[in-house]
């Protein structure tokens, strides 16, 4: 492209230097020609995306293992393209024995997979395949097109067997049940990609659209449900004494207990029909998610997220009553919910509840989280601050978890680590991170451990953890750091204010960063997420009249921020801060001028949570 036709398209707003100046697939390139994606990082002029309406009905009598449900959905093609298929999602064929896996799976894992009974189109049913090769997709072809602007009703009826082992879902223990992913869906139909076909894997997560939801949960007298949503018909499923404790609850600061144990024993909380309905409704979110239990403890309570309207989010608790840690899980909540609305990320929590559900995953769902029992309070607040914070990404932001994980889990990894520097203080949060997020990285020299941050999730073998949590959090610091809290914070807000409720991709938050910051970061984030850098930061000082001049090499290139604490021979001390800018016109090496009269005894680069490789080049001493 020549220079006259790059300053014509500029000047007609076609073309962006910023758009341009970062690597960009091919794939990607289409949504911005197609104007659904803009330069600047906004949605563009053309963006659409899909959505559909659930209305899920799902049986669970516990000690039967079978679980069956129906639904209906309407699914609405938003897009403008007419499409003559549809792609399902069947997340649990994950257990079928023979399915893609990263890790070995046990007997007590395997499982038949989801089995749909009948699958309905318009009225017309549709051949299903139950023995397709174990994949966790399948293709409709429809009876007509659907074309753009239309909408098409689908009928299911399926049923599958709980897993007896529970990872992100499955069998608590024999009476308690954690459904999650649990029903047919229709897959992501997106701008940039289309059918979202792949396969997925236990080290993965998912892409969903935002979808309205009705969830009946069918279950036995004397079993509580919690779930995604607000509950609907609390007077008929519980007894009054127990439906008013759950009502104080919502404005109550301090915890209800609104089932105990005691209470439990009495076979009394529930209406004492055979089955009970339990119904719950959520709109514009991404999933459902289901706990069950004729022996776990409730506990409530509520904090404000919203100073503006004084909305209050509801926090619950479901556990095991010899799990000490859960009997705190609801004031941790607390604090974490009001911490994120009012610090970091400093965005309202979005969703009426969060329930705390005891079980083995230690993973995220709209407004669940399933995390298992720690003996250390502090680390089960620490998991539990984590996983809430995926509220943000990626249940506020439609993140493609299974492309781009570090979109979520690296936001989620630097939230965890700035609330809990406000809960443990800053030594001990920081050591919990590095140990957690940095350690096994930046000591780990194989190749996979320093792939770019942008290669796709999907294509990852190992290195995920790495590319996934630490190194876009250290990224996300660095800015932090750079930018100032006050600007990184309005570019922070800009980009989910553009992008909440929609599926947003990397360039969208390169995109956005800059232009909302007013700078121009592609320097920035070619560095931390289309190289194979690491961090190892090596110092040399030489003297001259009045000062001292650090010349610091980049060995590892990450554009890190940094401290160089001097110590003159007098026994004084001095910390000169640098931030990631100091890398902005040459990333391998920087020099930093220390106007001092006094002699230097030594000086030492500190990176704090910014770990270096190599720390024997860090420090200096003036030769004798």
């Amino acid at each position: 492209m020549n220079k006259f036709l790059v300053a014509a398209l500029l000047a007609m707003g076609t073309l962006s230097l910023q758009a341009q100046s970062l690597y960009m697939p091919r794939d990607i390139q289409k949504a911005y020609t197609k104007g659904t994606r803009s330069a600047d990082g906004r949605p563009g002029k053309n963006y659409w995306q899909n959505r559909a309406r659930y209305n899920i009905t799902v049986t669970a009598l516990p000690p039967d293992r079978n679980i069956r449900g129906t639904e209906q959905i309407t699914y609405f093609n938003n897009s403008p393209d007419t499409l003559k298929r549809l792609n399902m999602k069947l997340i649990l064929n994950i257990h079928r024995p023979g399915a893609p896996r990263l890790s070995p799976a046990s007997p007590d894992y395997l499982t038949p997979g989801l089995q749909v009974d009948t699958f309905m189109v318009g009225g017309q049913t549709i051949r299903w395949n139950n023995q397709a090769a174990s994949s966790t997709n399948q293709a409709i072809t429809l009876p007509k097109p659907l074309m753009p602007h239309d909408s098409v009703k689908l009928n299911v009826n399926w049923h599958y067997q709980i897993s007896l082992e529970s990872g992100r879902e499955g069998m608590i223990d024999s009476t308690t049940y954690y459904l999650a992913y649990f029903y047919p869906r229709v897959s992501v139909y997106d701008d940039y990609n289309g059918w979202d076909r792949l396969t997925f894997t236990d080290a993965q997560e998912f892409y969903n659209d935002f979808n309205d939801y009705t969830l009946h949960v069918k279950v036995p007298k004397n079993y509580i449900v919690w779930a995604t949503g607000t509950l609907q018909n609390t007077n008929e499923v519980l007894q009054p004494a127990y439906a008013k404790r759950l009502q104080q609850s919502f404005t109550s600061d301090s915890t209800i207990h609104v089932a105990t144990a005691a209470d439990l024993e009495k076979k009394n909380i529930t209406a004492q029909k055979d089955v009970n309905t339990w119904t719950w409704t959520a709109n514009d979110i991404s999933d459902m998610a289901v706990g069950i239990s004729n022996h776990y403890v409730w506990d409530a309570a509520s904090v404000v997220v919203d100073d503006a309207t004084k909305r209050r989010a509801s926090m619950q608790a479901a556990f095991l009553d010899n799990a000490a840690d859960f009997h705190q899980s609801v004031q941790f909540g607390r604090n974490s919910l009001g911490w994120l609305s009012h610090n970091w990320p400093g965005i309202p929590y979005p969703f009426p509840k969060m329930t705390s559900f005891q079980g083995f995953a230690d993973m995220e769902y709209p407004m669940m989280v399933n995390d298992s029992h720690q003996e250390d309070a502090h680390f089960a607040q620490f998991v539990q601050d984590h996983e809430i914070a995926h509220t943000y990404f990626p249940f506020y932001m439609g993140i493609n978890e299974t492309r781009y994980a570090f979109m979520d889990e690296g936001w989620a990894t630097t939230f965890e680590l700035l609330i809990g520097t406000a809960e443990v203080g800053k030594k001990q949060a920081e050591d919990l991170y590095k140990m957690f997020r940095v350690n096994q990285w930046i000591h780990d020299a194989s190749t996979t451990e320093d792939l770019p941050v942008i290669t796709p999730t999907s294509e990852l073998s190992s290195g995920y953890g790495n590319n996934a949590y630490g190194k876009p959090s250290l990224s996300y610091l660095a800015l932090k750091d750079m930018l100032g809290d006050v600007l990184f914070k309005k570019a922070l807000h800009e980009y989910v204010s553009r992008w909440h409720g929609k599926h947003p991709i990397p360039w969208d938050y390169f995109n956005s960063m800059s232009s909302a910051s007013g700078q121009n970061l592609n320097w920035f984030f070619n560095n931390w997420f289309f190289s194979n850098y690491y961090i190892d930061l090596a110092l040399k000082l030489t003297k001259s009249t009045g000062s001292y001049t650090a010349q610091v090499s980049n060995i590892g290139g990450f554009a890190v921020p940094f401290d160089i604490n001097v110590t003159f021979t007098d026994g004084s001390k001095q910390t000169i801060h640098q931030t990631p800018a100091v890398w902005a016109t040459n990333q391998r090496q920087a020099s930093v001028n220390i106007k001092t009269t006094k002699a230097i005894q030594s000086a030492v680069i500190d990176g704090g949570i910014f770990m270096d490789a190599n720390e024997k080049d860090n420090s200096w001493t003036p030769a004798k």
